[in-house]
């Protein structure tokens, strides 16, 4: 099974998308992919409504 935030995560890198919006339903897969990113770092979530999480790649973060 392919998990879809492989590629999401690669695409808000690059910039070919803004963010990524996560309900808490799928956290987990999100996370399993997130955990193996070396720049991890730099993903960086702004919590929402009833558990959903937006993430956006920032490398200001320190």
């Amino acid at each position: 099974m392919n998990n879809p935030f492989d590629e999401k995560i690669n695409q808000l890198r690059t910039g070919e998308i803004e963010k990524i919006e996560v309900s808490k339903e799928e956290f987990f897969l999100f996370r399993e992919v997130w955990l193996k990113q070396e720049d991890r770092k730099y993903f960086r979530g702004i919590a929402g409504l009833n558990g959903s999480v937006t993430y956006v790649y920032d490398t200001t973060t320190v």
